[in-house]
C-alpha cells in the first residue's frame, strides 16, 4: 500500500482568495513505512508576502523570487502522488490550495476519497485535547524541536512518525519491508511473515499467584467486569 504525507506552505490562508502555495513536501510511505522517496519543492507565488505569512514559514518574497512556477512543477508533483492516498494534517486547508492551483492548469482535482486527514484521526482518539502537530509530537514523544519554524518537508517527516502512532504505534510496521524495484525507480511493499515459535512459552504464573490474584478479583464485588475473564459465575 502506498500512501504520501503531504504538507504546503502557502502566502495565507483564503485559497480561493489571491493566496498562492510556496512550498510543497512530501514523503512516500510504502506499507506504512518511509521508502525514502520524497517530493521537495519552493515555488513563486506570483505576489507579495504578508508578513503574517512570512513569521510562520520564514520563506521570503527575496528567497522565492528565482524559484519555479507552480505551472512548472505541477505534473512532476501530479506524477508523485498519482494513485496514493494522501496523508494530510487538516487536509481540507492543503487540498483547498492544491485543487485551486490544479484547477488553474485545468488538472483533474484530487479526490477526497483518497485522502486521509490525521487532524480528523487525532480528534476521534484525543478529544476535547489539542491535536496540532506539535501537540501531538509531544503526546508521543516524537522529537521535533528541529521545527522551529514550518516547512513543508519536515512537517511531513514528522507527521508520517505521528501517522504511525494514530494507527496504533511503531508495532503497525513490524514485519513490513521496502525494497526497490531494480532499474524501474519504483518501489514494492514485502509482507515478511513473523517467526512462530514450535512451543509455546511455559507460563511464569504459578497456582499460588493465580489462586491470590482470584482472591483479589472478587474481592473487587460480585457485579465486576473481571470476574467474567477468571469464569467466575455471578453470586446472588
Amino acid at each position: 500500500m502506498r500512501e504520501i504525507v503531504l504538507d504546503t506552505e502557502t502566502t495565507g490562508v483564503e485559497a480561493n482568495n489571491g493566496d498562492r502555495i510556496v512550498e510543497i513536501g512530501c514523503v512516500e510511505l510504502v506499507n506504512h513505512c518511509p521508502s525514502g522517496r520524497t517530493f521537495h519543492v519552493y515555488i513563486n507565488p506570483e505576489r507579495s508576502m504578508p508578513v503574517e505569512a512570512f513569521n510562520v514559514h520564514g520563506l521570503s518574497e527575496e528567497f522565492l523570487s528565482d524559484k519555479p512556477l507552480f505551472a512548472a512543477v505541477a505534473q512532476e508533483f501530479a506524477a508523485f502522488i498519482a494513485g496514493a492516498k494522501l496523508v494530510i494534517h487538516n487536509a481540507a486547508f492543503d487540498v483547498g490550495f492544491i485543487n485551486m492551483e490544479f484547477k488553474r492548469l485545468g488538472l483533474p482535482p484530487i479526490e477526497q476519497a483518497f485522502v486521509v486527514d490525521t487532524l480528523s484521526m487525532a480528534r476521534r482518539k484525543h478529544p476535547g485535547a489539542s491535536n496540532s502537530l506539535d501537540a501531538l509530537c509531544s503526546r508521543y514523544g516524537i522529537d521535533n524541536s528541529r521545527r522551529t519554524k514550518h516547512g513543508a518537508l519536515l512537517d511531513s517527516e514528522i507527521l508520517a512518525e505521528v501517522y504511525i502512532e494514530l494507527l496504533g504505534g511503531k508495532q503497525a510496521s513490524l514485519g513490513l519491508g521496502v525494497s526497490a524495484v531494480a532499474g524501474s525507480g519504483g518501489l514494492a511493499g514485502i509482507v515478511v511473515e513473523r517467526p512462530q515459535r514450535l512451543r509455546p512459552l511455559a507460563p511464569r504464573l504459578d497456582e499460588a499467584s493465580a489462586a491470590a490474584h482470584e482472591t483479589f478479583i472478587r474481592s473487587l464485588g460480585k457485579n465486576q467486569l473481571w470476574r467474567g475473564y477468571l469464569g467466575i459465575a455471578e453470586e446472588a
